[in-house]
């Protein structure tokens, strides 16, 4: 336990001195959050709108941050350093993992926070269905950084991957633009990605209506598949 926190404590603040990951994890979602209610503050849109700018932070940090990372440490020879060490990657991809979920957390209470203080915002879900499901969502997004930081060969390479990853589900999964506006061939398309299946699944939620069980299902399964794969092909050099 003492390991993990230590390997925590430095990955936050390593985090916190590049900036980036609360940049685009933290802010950028109260940025959209603002911009979304100024547009319309109905409670219905605001509570559908949460939903999705939840899920912002949970991608920046679990795809692009935690990947990026654990890449750079690979480059810098850190992690073979490590690797000399009593060490495990269960213990390192654990710690990184859980900074991650900070993150991702902290900018879900942040978009509430701003809801509630400048809009009045009333949820209209159950919390105990939206925490679970939120949390089910964070993991899942989080499974797949755990894939690309445990596989991938290159700084550059991850920097690659992860763009090809990020970008479609920001502006395709509804984070950032609503899904309904776009048109059916892309629609189609963005039901592919993950993020899509998690803003589906907690826009039921709030929304009380009944959730989809293939967006649990896919969900759960990318969960599991993922971080099966990080712990046992992960690579230290």
């Amino acid at each position: 336990m003492k390991t993990f926190w230590l390997l925590y404590q430095s990955e936050a603040k390593l985090s916190i001195r590049e900036m980036s990951s609360i940049i685009f994890g933290i802010f950028l979602p109260v940025g959209i959050i603002l911009l979304m209610s100024f547009l319309d503050n109905s409670q219905v849109m605001m509570n559908t709108n949460f939903a999705a700018v939840s899920t912002i932070g949970i991608c920046s940090a679990g795809v692009m941050g935690l990947p990026l990372a654990l890449s750079s440490y690979r480059e810098r020879k850190i992690l073979k350093r490590y690797q000399v060490t009593p060490i495990s990657p269960l213990q390192l991809l654990l710690a990184h993992l859980f900074f991650c979920f900070t993150i991702s957390i902290g900018s879900m209470i942040l978009v509430l926070i701003t809801l509630r203080i400048f809009f009045n915002f009333t949820f209209m879900g159950s919390w105990l269905l939206f925490i679970p499901s939120y949390l089910l969502v964070m993991i899942a997004i989080h499974a797949i950084g755990l894939v690309v930081a445990s596989l991938s060969p290159s700084e550059k390479a991850t920097g690659a991957i992860n763009s090809a990853i990020f970008f479609p589900m920001f502006f395709l999964s509804g984070a950032s633009v609503p899904f309904e506006i776009l048109p059916s061939s892309l629609q189609k398309l963005a039901s592919l990605m993950p993020l899509t299946q998690g803003i589906k699944l907690l826009k039921s939620v709030v929304l009380n209506q009944q959730i989809a069980n293939a967006s649990l299902l896919i969900l759960s399964s990318i969960s599991i598949l993922g971080i099966a794969i990080a712990i046992k092909f992960f690579c230290w050099e």
